[in-house]
């Protein structure tokens, strides 16, 4: 038996999920329950699970029977390439996230701290004072320059100043809908269409391209460094590997990291009693930072393509199809968080920390740059915070909103900025 789901034509499904996936899956999980089917245009069916036991359950098919590189292929490969960690499978895949693993090991990411707090300081300093501003843009330019800097590691002054101009626009044509829905057999007949989104996409890309792949030969001809591609040249990875994770890195670290920030303040400026311990507690503020991605995950799935049947609970889904948590639903699940529609940070604080917490997906397939997020997100609110006391000019929460592959604050969380006086010091 299959999981029931919405009877509307794919076309439609598909035009709801554009316009307002939050308040689709909310609708569909209060009509068909944990287990639903939802049908996209141009793609196989999907069947999305809301509880931690059942995202488990998916997540095993990694072990055989399911392919989340397969699953992920037609939405990003356009964008990071043929040989990414995001989009392989089997030894290829296990390659590759065996070279990532250590230069984005906890311990090796520890070393960017300064390195952060310094780029982070420099870019708040250019903020707006007084009047309402996006957050989430200049939370962007943040961890934009730390991916040019610290991923990249590249330090001439005119293509740090390209990259920063072209890098936003490959990621909001190519992360768009409009190319990531596009099904495999048309990208080739609308790239050629000069005035389309995706024809955009595709010369952007060709330029991102060439800048990168002429500093990897530069830096094979002078090697060295603590950047990631500094050692990433130190590997087996040729050319086209190397830029395929570099893109991949930014891909899944510069905009996901950003929304993840804009929603912690989101979240905290309408919760002064929490924010007031922060941000010199560092155990409480890093609880804080798993609590914001718990109750506002920035990735609202991670799916895996079925090479065989998936049995889950009275259902089978066939070989064929996609499975994967809708992870907004799986942080609610009561069985996993107790309470969950408290914020409440202390959950992180208590010694255990669900399985069922998943911002950075689950099973083998967790996200190689978790570490780097989390240090990230920890050392730009301090940094914020000691410099700047921000407000929300409208104390209602924000909506969720998809935003290219995320979920986004519906108005970018508008903040106000006034300078601190006197300033912390970290």
């Amino acid at each position: 038996m299959i999981p029931p789901g919405p009877r509307l034509p794919a076309v439609v499904q598909t035009a709801w999920f554009m316009a307002d996936a939050p308040r689709a899956f909310e609708r569909y999980h209060r009509k068909f329950g944990p287990i639903f089917t939802v049908r996209y245009s141009g793609f196989p069916p999907e069947v999305y699970v809301t509880t931690g036991e059942l995202a488990e359950q998916v997540y095993r098919t990694d072990q055989g029977g399911g392919r989340a590189g397969e699953a992920r292929r037609d939405f990003l490969e356009h964008m990071v390439g043929a040989h990414s960690v995001l989009t392989l499978d089997g030894d290829p895949w296990w390659r590759h996230r065996k070279t990532l693993n250590p230069p984005l090991r906890a311990k090796q990411v520890a070393g960017y701290h300064d390195d952060i707090a310094a780029i982070a300081a420099e870019k708040i300093g250019t903020w707006p004072l007084g009047r309402p501003f996006a957050l989430r843009d200049r939370m962007q330019e943040i961890t934009l320059e730390i991916i040019i800097r610290l991923i990249f590691g590249i330090r001439d002054a005119g293509r740090i100043g390209r990259l920063r101009a072209l890098l936003p626009e490959l990621i909001e044509t190519g992360g768009s809908m409009q190319s990531t829905m596009l099904p495999e057999r048309l990208r080739g007949p609308v790239g050629r269409v000069p005035f389309l989104s995706y024809g955009r996409f595709l010369r952007l890309r060709a330029e991102v391209d060439s800048i990168l792949f002429d500093e990897i030969r530069r830096r094979r001809a002078a090697p060295g460094g603590t950047d990631v591609l500094g050692r990433l040249l130190e590997t087996e990875l040729d050319d086209q590997e190397i830029r395929d994770e570099l893109i991949t890195m930014l891909i899944a670290g510069h905009e996901t990291t950003a929304t993840g920030l804009a929603w912690a303040f989101e979240r905290l400026l309408r919760m002064p009693e929490i924010l007031r311990r922060l941000p010199d507690d560092e155990p409480y503020l890093d609880a804080v930072v798993k609590e914001v991605l718990r109750v506002r995950p920035v990735v609202y799935e991670a799916p895996r393509l079925l090479d065989a049947p998936l049995r889950l609970g009275d259902y089978e889904i066939p070989a064929g199809w996609y499975a994967g948590p809708y992870i907004p639903l799986v942080h609610r699940d009561p069985a996993a968080f107790p309470t969950p529609g408290q914020f409440r940070p202390e959950r992180f604080l208590e010694g255990h920390q669900s399985r069922a917490w998943m911002p950075f997906g689950g099973g083998r397939r967790f996200c190689v740059g978790a570490q780097l997020a989390l240090l990230e997100m920890r050392v730009i609110i301090r940094e914020v915070l000691n410099r700047l006391e921000l407000t929300a000019p409208d104390q209602a929460p924000e909506a969720r909103r998809l935003k290219n592959v995320t979920l986004a604050p519906a108005k970018l969380t508008r903040v106000i900025a006034r300078a601190r006086t006197p300033a912390r010091t970290a």
